[in-house]
C-alpha cells in the first residue's frame, strides 16, 4: 500500500535504475524505503530526527540523501526523465524564467557557526543572503511551456534576477536518448521586466533565441529622449506574454513541498538536491 507523501510504483520505476547499489557489504535498508523517507521529509518539512520509524533509522536516510546530493543522483534522474519527454515530443520549448525568495529557517541560518568559515563569505557559498526579512535564498527557475522545471539555480536572496539570467539558461541541458548533443537552446524565452536589459537581449539574439520581455518604463523614456539614436523598440507579443503565469504555477507546486517553501537545509548542495527531487516528482506526475 502506498502511503501519503510516498513514491508511486510508476515514480519508483523511473528512479530505481539510477540509485547506486553497493556490490558488497552488509545488508542495508531497502532503497525505496529510504527514498520514501526523503520524499516524506521534503514534503512535510519535519527534521531528519523526527522521521517515522517505518523509513528506517533517520541517520541512514540522511546519510544517503547527503551522498546522493553530492553525487548528483537526483540531477541525473531529472535529466533522464526530461530526455524521455523530449524524445516523445512532450516538452514545450516556450521557456519561462523567473525567481522566488525562500526564507531560511534558523537551523539553516546557523551554517558556519561550528568550525569552517564564518560570516558573509560562508553564507554566500551556501546561497544564504541577508535581506530585510532575515536570511533568504532565491530559487531561479526555468520551466517549459507546461510548467515543468528545466533548470534550477540557487543564489543568496538579494541577488538580482538579471545577473542570473545567463547562468540559468546555460543550465538547461536535456540529453538525447540516442546519439547527438544535449539540447540547450529554447525556441523562445518569456520573462518579466526584471530581465529587461540590453546585455541579456543581445545574449539571446546571439544564441538565436526569440524572446518576449516587456520594456521597463525608464528604459522606454530614455530611448524616446534620444530620438533617432535611441534605436527601435524591442518586439513584444502581448498574447505570448500572457502565458508567463505558467512559471508562477510551477513555483506554487514546488512550494507545496514544505521543505522547499522554507529552507531547512544548511548547505546549498542539500537544498538544491531537495528542489531537484521535488522537480523530478513534478515531471513524473505529468508524463
Amino acid at each position: 500500500m502506498v502511503r501519503r507523501h510516498e513514491l508511486t510504483d510508476q515514480e519508483w520505476e523511473l528512479l530505481a535504475p539510477l540509485i547506486p547499489r553497493a556490490a558488497t557489504g552488509r545488508p542495508r535498508v531497502e532503497d525505496r524505503q529510504v527514498i520514501n523517507g526523503m520524499v516524506y521529509k521534503i514534503r512535510t518539512g519535519i527534521s531528519w530526527r523526527d522521521l517515522p520509524e517505518r523509513y528506517g533509522p533517520w541517520k541512514t536516510v540522511y546519510t544517503r540523501f547527503r551522498r546522493y546530493a553530492l553525487d548528483g543522483v537526483f540531477t541525473r534522474a531529472l535529466q533522464q526523465i526530461q530526455a524521455h519527454a523530449d524524445a516523445a515530443g512532450d516538452i514545450d520549448w516556450l521557456v519561462q524564467i523567473d525567481s522566488t525568495i525562500v526564507r531560511a529557517h534558523q537551523h539553516a541560518a546557523a551554517m558556519g557557526r561550528k568550525g569552517g568559515g564564518t560570516g558573509r563569505t560562508n553564507r554566500n557559498d551556501h546561497a544564504l543572503g541577508r535581506s530585510r526579512g532575515g536570511l533568504t535564498t532565491k530559487i531561479h527557475l526555468a520551466c517549459d511551456g507546461k510548467g515543468r522545471p528545466l533548470a534550477i539555480l540557487l543564489t543568496p536572496g538579494q541577488r538580482h534576477d538579471s545577473v542570473c539570467a545567463r547562468p540559468l539558461l546555460e543550465r538547461i541541458r536535456v540529453p538525447r536518448t540516442g546519439l547527438g548533443r544535449p539540447r540547450c537552446r529554447p525556441d523562445q524565452v518569456i520573462a518579466d521586466k526584471a530581465y529587461s536589459s540590453r546585455g541579456f537581449r543581445a545574449y539571446l539574439r546571439k544564441r538565436g533565441i526569440a524572446h518576449t520581455i516587456p520594456e521597463k518604463t525608464d528604459q522606454r523614456r530614455h530611448r524616446l529622449r534620444r530620438g533617432g539614436h535611441g534605436g527601435r523598440p524591442p518586439g513584444f507579443d502581448r498574447e505570448t506574454y500572457r502565458r508567463r503565469n505558467t512559471i508562477e504555477r510551477c513555483f506554487n507546486r514546488l512550494k507545496g513541498f514544505r521543505g522547499i517553501a522554507t529552507r531547512y537545509e544548511k548547505t546549498a548542495t542539500s537544498y538544491e538536491a531537495a528542489v531537484t527531487l521535488a522537480s523530478f516528482l513534478l515531471w513524473a506526475r505529468s508524463v
